[in-house]
């Protein structure tokens, strides 16, 4: 098994003398020197991180344990501060991503990227990729393209510079127009997000792509359920390979090597916490908590210790791979996405997934706790293939019923399955946000789909 290639882009960028391997020492020496650099750099140029580091100073930095103390910065705080965030000028912001969170209508995130940003997150791309595609290989990116520093176009840029193809197609709305393409390429990997590339496979005309074709696919935006995996794998003979990140880390974090079993980190540019969500205090590696980050290397918008919302563990056994890198496992979920029943249960986008999509020919779905009389009631719109709605259904209550995480709740009277309805527009296989179960208890409407 080759070792991840982020290992030695990292030993490069850490400056390394000779062929001097790359230990964990030599790492947590230079992000202890780099948390510093950009606390203080922070503290001198943000408005925002003035006020919020105020009282801290060198010596509160002096090692990863003491820097583990210093305040978190928040969602909410990148909402709400905006442009006090910021360390240059508006001049030097070469791009900015405005997030809305979903459900909400208030003030939207918006992230800022100077052209040296950006130029690290190519940067990643370029190598990071190396796992899955060598020169010459072809890659069909299923993600927004278009626009310039778009995330498809930072991905196309680090794969040129890998001798790699790319071929910009942008999230799959057109399933038939998407297959066509990639049967235009033979052997090519695949990027795109985890249910719309199953609507490939899985979907109605899914036999125009032979087994064997694909020769590896990158799943990336969402939470990546294993059954997904496993039917890219089964249906197509491939490589299934995940990656972690957000906008706020760059739109990279961290990716699989060949193990394909957590994700090996971009150490260098990054430094990853995992926290107790309640005490905010660090877990030990192996335990779940809340990821948290720091940039290290970011010049128009840092940001010092930031809460994710996201559940991961750090893994503590080493990767079989032979790397020294840490290895984030694949993440649950969103925190914030758990709905809290009445009963004081809770139930996650995540475990609906890890249930309902081993259900042959079910594309996607969407999920609403409303409220049935002072009961919290479950319901689900379903894509399914043409023609398999009705054995859909019936997989979706058994799978349901006998979910080790969701059959107590049903059982206990505290959650009752109500309406199973279909969509047949296919509207929820073009988005590129997140899923999430919506809470309409509070709503005066019916189901998602009518």
């Amino acid at each position: 098994m080759n070792r991840t290639p982020l290992e030695g882009w990292i030993r490069d960028k850490l400056l390394l003398p000779g062929t001097q391997a790359l230990t964990r020492s030599d790492l947590e020496t230079f992000q202890v020197r780099k948390l510093r650099e950009v606390v203080t750099y922070a503290q001198t140029k943000s408005p925002f991180y003035r006020n919020l580091l105020a009282e801290v100073d060198d010596l509160d930095v002096k090692d990863l344990q003491a820097f583990s103390r210093l305040p978190f910065t928040t969602p909410d705080d990148v909402r709400t501060q905006g442009m006090r965030m910021l360390c240059t000028s508006q001049d030097e912001i070469e791009r900015v991503v405005t997030l809305q969170t979903s459900g909400t209508s208030g003030e939207a995130k918006r992230i800022f990227f100077t052209a040296e940003d950006l130029e690290l997150t190519v940067d990643f791309f370029h190598h990071g990729m190396a796992t899955m595609v060598a020169a010459g290989a072809t890659v069909i990116i299923f993600l927004p393209g278009e626009r310039p520093d778009s995330v498809g176009d930072l991905l196309a840029r680090g794969l040129r510079r890998l001798g790699v193809r790319p071929v910009t197609f942008g999230p799959v709305r057109d399933p038939i127009a998407a297959r066509a393409e990639i049967m235009r390429h033979p052997s090519p990997c695949l990027v795109g997000i985890p249910t719309q590339i199953l609507s490939l496979a899985r979907g109605e005309g899914g036999e125009a792509i032979p087994r064997g074709w694909v020769e590896s696919v990158l799943l990336s935006t969402d939470y990546v359920p294993t059954a997904i995996v496993e039917e890219l794998k089964q249906n197509w003979g491939c490589r299934v390979f995940t990656h972690y990140g957000m906008t706020e880390t760059g739109l990279g974090g961290g990716v699989e090597c060949e193990a394909r079993d957590g994700y090996h980190l971009r150490e260098a540019d990054l430094y990853t916490e995992i926290v107790d969500p309640a005490t905010g205090r660090p877990v030990a590696d192996g335990e779940f908590g809340e990821v948290v980050f720091t940039t290290l290397t970011r010049s128009g918008m840092p940001l010092v210790r930031y809460r994710t919302g996201d559940l991961a563990r750090m893994m503590p056994e080493s990767c079989p791979c032979g790397t020294v890198l840490k290895r984030l496992g694949r993440v649950q979920g969103r925190i914030g996405a758990t709905v809290r029943l009445r009963d004081g249960a809770s139930i996650a986008m995540a475990t609906l997934d890890e249930a309902l999509f081993p259900i042959p020919g079910l594309l996607n779905f969407t999920a609403e706790i409303a409220d049935n009389g002072g009961r919290d009631q479950l319901n689900l719109c379903l894509q399914a293939c043409e023609g398999q709605e009705e054995q859909v259904a019936r997989g979706a209550v058994a799978a349901l019923v006998r979910a080790e995480s969701s059959d107590p709740l049903f059982r206990q009277g505290g959650l009752t399955l109500g309406s199973i309805t279909f969509d047949r527009a296919g509207w929820f296989t073009t988005g590129t946000g997140k899923r999430q179960i919506r809470d309409v208890r509070q709503e005066n409407q019916g189901a998602v789909c009518a």
